[in-house]
């Protein structure tokens, strides 16, 4: 208990600016309180922007083409997010999914970010490539996403986006399926928490 609150008190007192923020006000909440939880993306340039749909997903976080012909701590991130979300055969308006599940989503995104904007941009292309090409290699980059993420605190609305997607609603089977294969469980995320915390109970031990 008092390794959450810690978090949570570090997460309140963190100071987060959104001048290198492009973010839609009908979601405006969700995204600002998710980059709550990443004051390491304060400096870092991200254009949220809906898109009318995205292959095989709901968001999808990318560097800006002309990132590449820059160096990686000067880099811009677009986070596209579908205007839709198809459940049970009809379609749903992504901005108005429950609050919680939101920020996850939006929370997965960014730390899609945290794992490229340490890469170099020779490493990042070859990423993208890996992607594309490899089942094994998406698995790999999702589950960073989701570590990255609950490393940040995030835990609870991670938690709460997988059990809206697998256990309460009718969206589709293909994308449960690929939710199962390429993200990380219910009980590997309570690992990573874990592991989360005995990492900082040493720290500040």
């Amino acid at each position: 208990m008092r390794i959450i609150l810690i978090i949570k008190l570090l997460v309140i007192m963190s100071t987060t600016t959104y001048a290198q923020k492009i973010i839609p006000e009908s979601i405006a909440a969700e995204i600002k309180t998710a980059l709550s939880y990443y004051p390491e993306l304060n400096n870092t340039s991200i254009n949220f922007k809906f898109k009318k749909d995205i292959k095989k997903s709901t968001m999808q976080a990318q560097p800006t083409l002309g990132s590449f012909l820059k160096p990686k701590s000067k880099r811009k991130y677009n986070i596209f997010i579908s205007e839709t979300v198809k459940i049970s055969g009809d379609v749903y308006y992504t901005k108005k999914m429950p609050k919680d599940v939101l920020i996850g989503w939006i929370g997965h995104e960014l730390g899609h970010i945290m794992d490229y904007k340490n890469r170099s941009n020779l490493n990042l292309i070859w990423f993208g490539i890996k992607y594309l090409l490899s089942s094994n290699h998406i698995v790999e980059a999702e589950r960073a996403a989701d570590t990255y993420a609950v490393k940040s605190g995030m835990e609870n609305y991670i938690l709460t986006t997988k059990e809206f997607i697998l256990n309460q609603s009718d969206i589709d089977e293909k994308y449960i399926a690929r939710i199962k294969r390429f993200y990380l469980s219910p009980e590997e995320i309570m690992e990573v928490i874990k592991q989360r915390d005995l990492e900082l109970s040493k720290i500040l031990n």
